[in-house]
């Protein structure tokens, strides 16, 4: 056999043999794409394709009381109310009716802590922290909402123009909220937060003059001087840490997570979450931003 015949022949072989290898790749990439989960699709989230946690009903929990701007007349069955509308609009998506849904009173921190849930999920202005997904799960955002400082009337801090100022002052703080750090992180006060189980106990220390200052997200220090609180002030605006996002919660590893993204993702994608947050956010005052 000639040299020159030797090499072509060799050249047909390795030629054919790559030919071979990317056919076997391209045969194990198609393989492997045909593993990867399937779209969430409303079939998949229609009442009959879940299991809720009762029968036939569409759990959501919320605390009591429940207030503006997120419920109103402290009656989350109203439909009233930002959280309450949309628990009703998420539920109209995953096909379950009005009367298909039914509400629970959840404590605000037991509804992150680990183990089981008594309903299906929860709208509670819970902001979505990296240590809360490590033991329940958060559905994508519904809303982004800023820090805001609240003083009582005649307060000397209502002129501030800067969290600077807060450094000296007693602060309170909700408990288990991302507001406590907020406060660490933004204003870094001399004297540590004072921390307050409930909502109803943060608004009587400020009415007693326990802390000079709160400082709770933007939408509820509208709503606690505009009702609760006459004549208070809400100095200004900041941001959390990190942003501070509300997701629904639900139980770790929950099946209607995905279904409950879904939903909000239509709203989302048609408009429905930007009615639902103008109507019942729209008359949250403006603020000014410190710094």
């Amino acid at each position: 056999m000639s040299r020159n015949r030797l090499i072509l022949l060799l050249l047909a072989f390795f030629a054919t043999a790559l030919a071979v290898g990317c056919g076997s790749d391209e045969s194990s990439s198609g393989e492997a794409t045909g593993t990867t989960d399937a779209a969430i699709t409303a079939e998949a989230c229609a009442p009959e394709a879940l299991d809720p946690y009762k029968d036939e009903v569409l759990t959501v929990g919320t605390e009591r009381p429940a207030f503006p701007p997120y419920f109103e007349n402290d009656d989350p069955i109203n439909g009233k109310g930002f959280e309450s509308a949309l628990a009703y609009a998420i539920a109209d998506r995953l096909g379950f009716g009005r009367s298909s849904v039914e509400w629970t009173a959840v404590p605000f921190n037991s509804s992150f802590a680990p183990g089981p849930k008594r309903f299906d999920f929860e709208l509670n202005q819970i902001s979505i922290t990296p240590q809360r997904e490590e033991v329940v799960d958060f559905s994508i955002p519904y809303y982004s909402a800023a820090q805001a400082v609240l003083v009582p009337k005649e307060s000397e801090l209502e002129e501030s123009t800067s969290l600077e100022q807060f450094k000296d002052a007693k602060i309170g703080v909700r408990d288990g909220s991302t507001s406590l750090d907020a406060v660490n992180d933004r204003i870094d006060p001399g004297e540590e937060p004072t921390v307050f189980e409930t909502s109803q106990k943060l608004v009587s220390a400020l009415k007693d003059g326990q802390v000079d200052a709160v400082v709770v997200d933007l939408p509820t220090a509208i709503f606690l001087r505009d009702s609760e609180l006459p004549g208070s002030t809400v100095v200004g605006q900041f941001e959390a840490p990190g942003g501070d996002e509300w997701g629904a919660l639900l139980a770790e590893d929950s099946e209607l997570t995905g279904c409950v993204d879904f939903a909000l993702q239509n709203m989302i994608d048609d408009g429905t979450l930007e009615e639902i947050t103008r109507q019942w956010m729209s008359d949250v005052a403006e603020a000014p931003d410190l710094s």
